[in-house]
């Protein structure tokens, strides 16, 4: 289990423990580079997937060149090839810092958030693809409709303690908000989902994200909508359809450790069911 206060992730690709690397600026230079300094240039190859509902049959590869800074990431390369060499090239980008989650994509074959993997990290020619186990809108481009539905279903929002505003905010002490912390840590990019192999042989499979926040919420103090989601999250649909594989805690760029939350939500539910079932007028 990764620790509460996990550190955040570099612009280095470390695990914290080197200095961050500002994005690139307007004229391709990290912003604080002096500006008489230059960075060294890559010819780079990128495979792409395309397709277009409207005129495609199915999807195929398309081969780009584009020359790169070396400092620069994926992200970096697809929005030059769609500045510069291909406008129709389509996919979805925000902050370009590993905050927004909306970048996802195959990499190599590997789910990555394409402003987090730096160019550098990469030899030959790299595969680009939409992430695995979402349909595919255009190009890059997924739908994250089933995601979203059953993140609906876990209610991830505080739930109870009717408290009039006049009696204060709910308080909560640093320990209270040790104990889900890391948990919210989760930015939605659906990177477990596309590695997480169960959701792609059961879609019915409620999903990592999606049942770590339900944990998150569990844990919180100031919460009372425990027994709520339990009743999806303790469900052939939820925490009993995992098999730990692991995968989604490897590539969450948060490092929230959803494997962990799932693992935890197992012997919750199983504490439940005993008290339930085994314990004379027993409630969980």
């Amino acid at each position: 289990m990764n620790t509460p206060y996990p550190p955040p992730p570099s612009r280095e690709g470390g695990d914290g423990g080197s200095q961050a690397m500002p994005a690139p600026g307007r004229d391709g230079l990290p912003s604080g580079r002096p500006s008489g300094e230059t960075m060294k240039e890559r010819l780079v190859q990128l495979e792409v997937l395309r397709y277009n509902p409207d005129t495609d049959t199915e999807a195929h590869f398309q081969r780009y060149e584009v020359v790169c800074h070396e400092e620069w990431v994926v992200l970096d390369a697809l929005n030059k090839i769609k500045e510069s060499i291909d406008p129709t090239l389509n996919y979805r980008w925000s902050c370009h810092m590993a905050v927004c989650g909306s970048c996802g994509m195959m990499i190599n074959g590997e789910p990555k958030l394409s402003c987090h993997s730096f160019l550098r990290d990469y030899e030959g020619v790299i595969r680009v693809e939409p992430l695995t186990h979402f349909p595919v809108e255009r190009d890059l481009v997924t739908a994250p409709d089933d995601f979203m539905e059953k993140l609906k279903r876990v209610k991830p929002y505080v739930i109870g303690k009717k408290k009039p505003i006049e009696k204060g905010e709910h308080k909560q002490t640093p320990a209270q908000l040790m104990k889900f912390r890391q948990y919210s840590m989760c930015i939605n990019c659906m990177l477990c989902y596309a590695a997480c192999p169960e959701y792609g042989l059961t879609p019915h499979f409620i999903g990592p994200a999606a049942l770590t926040l339900a944990h998150r919420y569990n844990l919180d103090s100031r919460d009372e909508g425990r027994k709520e989601r339990m009743e999806v999250v303790a469900t052939g649909e939820g925490i009993w359809e995992c098999t730990f594989v692991g995968a989604c805690s490897d590539v969450c760029p948060a490092h929230v450790d959803p494997a962990s939350a799932l693992q935890q939500l197992k012997i919750v539910g199983s504490i439940d069911w005993i008290v339930e079932h085994l314990l004379p007028g027993g409630k969980p």
